[in-house]
């Protein structure tokens, strides 16, 4: 097992000179185009026609193409499941969001395009929208696509256990209704594509850049649309991304819509996301509507749990929707010993902007519903919020543990993580401060959640989706693979292909570190290399940065192509030593024998034997120098005909505790500390590992008390710049942090590395939400939606006050 490391990030000297490699620092074809984007400007309207004559008349425009020539020339996407919602890169019949591409021009600069753009001529027929999700489930509510049935894109209800014996047995059923908000990741770099449509002798060609963070699941998506094979679609990223979080595997339709622009202009066609056009049009997280009941014992002990789930995935079941759905379905009952669920799971069309992944995704809409259950049933029961956690949680022998719906939990201490967050918050003192703050008028607020992390998503859930008896058997999906290459040149300098494509998580520098450990090599010796080309690069369906899948699988696919790389070394370094290859070890850029370390060769010295001189090799030993591994665990498979599936590989932990106060004034909400313990297993590297926890929880308090992209009730967005789409600050991040780390190795893992980048995402925003309502408790106001701000606290406490009032005046009457 490798053990934890804190090595400076190898990343930063360039990124702090100036030095990165983002897109737009790349010219990579001479000759290249640039693009704009007509855009809707309509939530729901019929196309009756689109003029592009002016606009291709413009100087210095290359080429113009609207609907019918993607109509022409492109296949509806493929989707995750089979629905008559056709998803094209642009509006075709008609545009069913405000942002929504209706036409491209490719013009010599960007000024000439955007000024070309307003002269397309699109003559729109208004049509009624609607954007929440209770509305478009109604049999008279505005259809989005006339060949669908209605808005509802997927309706799967599933039983696992006696559900409806243990409810009607119950002491307690614990209702909650719940909504939570749509709201994006807004990475500092936007969208940017480069794109060529080549024709070759044997078919057309796309050689596209993007920065694309994956999965790479959508690279077949991308095929489909354009009508060639996938191995005619070669993508490449740079080294560097501003950040995607998710958000950037949203980026798919422009690469094809940008691939047919570069056929009409025959040049390159570059294009680049503004912020505006981000915030309109890119994706977001999906917003939620969900109803959680629990059949409580009279302990406690919650025995069985319905969960209705709809989510509004905007105006298309774009993929990898509605992976948002089930992401979470293995560990849908969170840290807690659960016998029974049924869930209901549906994604509903609307006039808003199509969803997709954001960071901790599906996690931090399960777990606001289920947690703010939790502190429900603890008022129920009348015990503390601690506690009615501590007689739930999975139990620390009782790992692996198995949930009702598939989930199989590798390993964890849920009691003691959470012990730990109480002592390092000192929990008895905070109640008792608790006390003393109420007698005084105050409002103070200690909040909890409990959660399990899911990382290394195994990518068959998205099965789920379509019934057991509509999957083909044998045509299952499945898997958490991950490539890897790793040679030694002639020098002995190691390189390191990686195929995870990071957006700024510091995976060069795990990478470096883990191999030169497993080879016993110094830092400088080892040359991680990040930049994905899909033409060279070792990649499969699966590859991608999301999901927290680099710490457990990526660093176990290094150690298996390490390990094999050593054999060749040791076996080098045995015949010029005259030893047996088992007798000796790597260590110290040497090879040794491993009792008289004086019996040694220097590393680059046998590599160089294997380059230079092969025949001296012993009779059968491959003179290669290279090794690709691909992590495959057996325990990422595809979903059951029960519909039961272990939807991650791993299973970390996160208690987490926020202390805040109003403002009985302005009714300003400040987070005075924050206590998370996070077990994400093997610790890799303490500082990165910490730098994803700070990282998580910026994102998370932006989703839990400022951001949201809202509509208005005719379907316009009214956050579409930073002046009301309102992110967190260092001012705002400046609460005491209290972070902490329990360690339970993975036994499913190499290193026993878990994921550890998405945790908070999902655990913040409803500790938060559990702090305020705790805080507001004794006027009796209930916290079931995001974000949480001081105009909402003013009218939770006036809405408050008036129903206090009402039932004081009835009282009275009687």
């Amino acid at each position: 097992m490798t053990p934890a490391r804190t090595t400076a990030r190898i990343e930063d000297p360039a990124l702090l000179t100036g030095r990165g490699r983002f897109l737009d620092d790349l010219d990579p074809l001479p000759g290249t185009l640039t693009a704009a984007i007509v855009r809707s400007p309509h939530p729901h309207a019929r196309i009756r026609g689109v003029d592009l004559t002016q606009a291709r008349s413009h100087p210095g425009v290359a080429a113009v193409i609207g609907p019918d020539e993607v109509l022409e020339a492109l296949n509806p996407f493929p989707l995750s499941l089979k629905t008559p919602m056709p998803y094209y890169p642009t509006a075709t019949d008609r545009a069913r969001f405000v942002g929504e591409p209706v036409a491209v021009v490719v013009a010599a600069d960007r000024y000439a395009a955007e000024d070309a753009a307003e002269l397309v001529a699109v003559d729109y027929e208004p049509l009624p929208p609607v954007v929440d999700v209770e509305t478009a489930v109604r049999p008279e509510a505005p259809r989005l696509h006339e060949d669908a049935d209605g808005n509802v894109a997927t309706d799967r209800t599933f039983h696992f256990g006696p559900v409806d014996e243990l409810f009607a047995a119950a002491d307690h059923v614990v209702t909650g209704e719940y909504r939570f908000p749509r709201y994006s990741s807004t990475p500092m770099e936007c969208y940017s594509v480069i794109a060529e449509w080549q024709d070759e002798v044997d078919g057309p060609a796309i050689a596209a850049w993007a920065n694309f963070h994956g999965p790479f699941s959508m690279v077949p998506v991308i095929a489909g649309a354009l009508g060639v094979p996938t191995s005619r679609v070669r993508l490449m990223i740079p080294a560097d991304n501003g950040g995607s979080f998710g958000i950037k595997a949203g980026i798919y339709p422009y690469v094809v819509l940008m691939a047919l622009a570069s056929k009409h202009a025959g040049r390159p066609v570059r294009w680049t996301e503004d912020r505006s056009e981000h915030l309109l049009a890119s994706s977001a997280g999906s917003d939620r509507a969900m109803r959680f009941e629990a059949a409580v014992s009279a302990e406690g002990k919650v025995q069985a749990l319905r969960a209705d789930l709809v989510d509004n995935v905007g105006a298309y079941l774009r993929p990898p929707e509605p992976s948002t759905l089930y992401r979470c379905f293995g560990n849908l009952t969170g840290a807690y010993d659960v016998e029974a669920v049924q869930i209901r799971s549906r994604a509903v069309v609307t006039n808003k902007t199509p969803t997709g992944l954001n960071r901790g995704f599906g996690g931090q809409q399960l777990y606001f519903g289920l947690e703010r259950l939790m502190d429900k049933i603890a008022a129920t029961c009348g015990v503390d919020a601690v506690e009615i956690r501590q007689r739930n949680l999975v139990r620390a022998d009782a790992f692996p543990y198995q949930t009702a719906t598939g989930g199989i939990y590798d390993s964890g201490d849920y009691p003691q993580a959470l012990e730990m967050a109480l002592k390092n918050a000192d929990y008895p003192a905070l109640r008792q401060r608790q006390r003393e703050a109420r007698e005084r008028g105050e409002h103070f607020g200690i909040g909890l959640a409990t959660i399990v992390d899911p990382s290394a998503t195994n990518i068959g859930y998205v099965g789920l989706a379509t019934p057991a008896e509509e999957r083909p058997p044998g045509r299952g999906k499945s898997g958490s693979t991950e490539h890897v290459r790793v040679s030694v040149d002639v020098n002995g300098v190691v390189s390191v292909l990686l195929g995870t494509v990071p957006q700024g998580q510091g995976h060069a520098t795990v990478a470096q570190q883990v191999v030169a450990d497993r080879l016993g090599l110094p830092l400088e010796k080892v040359r991680p290399v990040v930049e994905m080309d899909t033409a060279t690069t070792p990649w499969t369906i699966s590859s991608g940065s999301y999901s927290s899948r680099f710490a457990p699988l990526l660093t176990s696919a290094l150690v298996e192509a390490c390990d094999r790389l050593a054999r060749t070394m040791r076996t080098a370094a045995g015949s010029m030593l005259a030893l047996d290859p088992e007798e000796l070890e790597l260590a110290d850029g040497r090879i040794r024998h491993r009792e008289d370390h004086s019996r040694a060769v220097e590393f680059r010295h046998a590599a160089g034997v294997v380059h230079w001189d092969p025949g001296s090799l012993p009779d059968g030993t491959s003179a290669r120098l290279y090794e690709e591994a691909a992590f495959t665990p057996p325990q990422a498979k595809a979903a059951s005909r029960d519909d039961q599936i272990n939807s991650s590989l791993c299973y970390g932990f996160v208690a987490e505790l926020v202390v805040c106060r109003i403002d009985p004034q302005t009714y300003e909400l400040t987070l005075e500390l924050v206590s998370t313990v996070h077990d994400a297993g093997t610790v890799l590297n303490p500082v990165l590992l910490e730098g994803q926890v700070h990282g998580a929880l910026a994102h998370a308090i932006g989703g839990a008390m400022y951001e949201e992209l809202r509509y208005s009730d005719n379907g316009q967005p009214v956050s579409a710049t930073f002046m009301d789409y309102l992110c967190p600050t260092t001012a705002e991040v400046g609460y005491e942090l209290r972070s902490d780390h329990l360690e339970t190795p993975s036994p499913l893992t190499r290193l026993g590395a878990k994921g550890c980048g998405e945790g908070s995402c999902m655990s913040l925003p409803v500790a938060i939400a559990n702090a305020v309502a705790d805080a507001l408790a004794p006027s009796g106001a209930d916290i079931t939606t995001l974000p949480i701000h001081g105009d909402v606290i003013h009218r939770l406490l006036t809405a408050a006050t008036t129903n206090t009032a009402v039932l004081e005046g009835t009282e009275g009457e009687n």
